[in-house]
């Protein structure tokens, strides 16, 4: 099948070059020459596990290209994917669909014969309707179908995510554009992963995982009240079939491309609507100030008072195996650090460039040692696995005192304190 994919972020690169794997042509569109520039060079602007050999093979094959011609790659198409970012929009927390809306004005004008629009990015409830009146305003005669199919991709597993998903959800209210979709996905067919189809608005929204996260995450406050064990407590829930183990693991809070933005437009479109969905309000609230509480936590372990005090951050991305730094804990913790009157060097292995952008004053170094060269308190902020093993000894001597604030538990208490350090986690006691 002949597929076009507007837009070449983490979306759109990924979906494209796993669809091609599947045996599709497929190209990439994006307005922005110098990314397209980059992957015609073969160079992969996002970190993503196994992404560039993806990329590289299926380029090889024939099957993947990148273009700023919309024309060419429109023209001919059976599906055009609209897989352009939603971002937040200032002022009021709904997603800003104007990158959406402009993709859907540039496909009615090029399409050709049949073709089948695709929303692949999470969007809020009727954006499927409003890409539907657009093309058909620019084009009452085109002969189009507009079909959601929402992207649950995990940052650092996406590969697997796409080609072994738990299930694939397509809104669609059209047979001819149901059976293109089924086409499509038919390689997924073999192993017999579900495809749940439903009505477009029902396929539109997001927010039960963010508040998932959020559960436990105030569970852990209580757990360390009472003296009981978070970690504890998340298997014995996970265990149950009716709740399951992701998801389910306490930290400062989530961040990420998806649930900030989703959790806040699912809420605002809720208000809009009359029908306040209270605990996605309480998820939202809970989770911001979950990230500020973070930085008391560091203040609290070194007796208060974080004036003239050098502390060392491992890990600035919003997870481990991506450089994506939207909505990180790490932009609202440093920062408030730094308020203290506390000096912030940082290290992360691929958030490095983005971490320049966003963060001011931040000294960053080149490794984990070096982060922790000097410091009053090491704080763990994202659980990449360089920062599993770290060597005890070795950080004494780099340190000014042994101080580990673990904010992702990735140690256990009596491991450190047996190697003579001060250690401080979530929801333990």
């Amino acid at each position: 099948m002949r597929v076009t994919m507007i837009g070449t972020g983490y979306v759109g690169l990924v979906s494209g070059a796993c669809f091609a794997d599947f045996g599709h042509t497929v190209t990439c569109v994006d307005k922005d020459q110098s990314k397209i520039d980059r992957l015609n060079r073969g160079e992969i602007p996002i970190f993503e596990p196994g992404l560039d050999q993806l990329v590289a093979e299926n380029v090889e094959a024939g099957r993947l290209s990148f273009t700023l011609d919309a024309a060419e790659a429109i023209r001919g198409a059976e599906l055009v994917f609209i897989a352009v970012g939603t971002p937040t929009r200032r002022g009021d927390g709904h997603a800003d669909l104007s990158y959406v809306y402009t993709a859907a004005e540039e496909i009615a004008g090029l399409m050709d014969g049949f073709t089948v629009v695709v929303t692949k990015s999470t969007v809020p409830v009727g954006t499927g309707d409003e890409v539907k009146a657009i093309i058909k305003r620019a084009r009452p005669d085109a002969d189009f179908a507009v079909v959601s199919n929402p992207e649950f991709l995990r940052e650092g597993a996406a590969i697997e995510d796409f080609k072994r998903p738990n299930r694939v959800v397509i809104g669609v209210e059209d047979d001819r554009a149901k059976a293109v979709m089924a086409e499509l996905y038919r390689p997924l067919s073999l192993n017999e992963f579900p495809v749940v189809y439903t009505d477009r608005r029902t396929s539109e929204g997001n927010g039960f995982l963010a508040m998932k996260v959020t559960f436990i995450n105030e569970m852990a406050d209580l757990c360390e009240k009472v003296g009981a064990d978070v970690q504890q407590v998340a298997r014995g829930i996970g265990l149950d079939g009716r709740i399951g183990s992701k998801f389910l693991h306490a930290g400062p809070g989530y961040g990420g491309s998806c649930f900030p933005k989703d959790t806040l437009a699912l809420l605002r479109t809720a208000q809009d609507y009359g029908a306040p969905v209270r605990l996605i309000e309480t998820t939202v609230a809970v989770n911001d100030a979950r990230k500020l509480a973070m930085a008391s936590r560091v203040r609290d372990a070194l007796g208060g008072d974080l004036a003239g005090k050098t502390i060392g951050v491992m890990g600035l991305t919003f997870k481990p195996n991506t450089d994506d730094m939207r909505d990180s804990p790490s932009l609202a913790v440093i920062p408030a650090l730094q308020a203290m009157g506390a000096k912030v060097q940082a290290f992360d292995p691929e958030g490095m460039t983005e971490a320049a952008h966003l963060l001011e004053s931040v000294t960053l170094t080149t490794g984990a040692y070096e982060a922790a060269t000097g410091a009053d308190a090491l704080v763990i902020l994202t659980e990449w696995d360089q920062f599993r093993a770290l060597d005890f000894d070795r950080l004494k001597t780099l340190m000014k005192r042994p101080v580990l604030i673990d904010l992702r538990n990735i140690y256990t208490p009596t491991e450190v304190r047996a190697e003579g350090s001060k250690y401080f986690s979530i929801g333990r006691a």
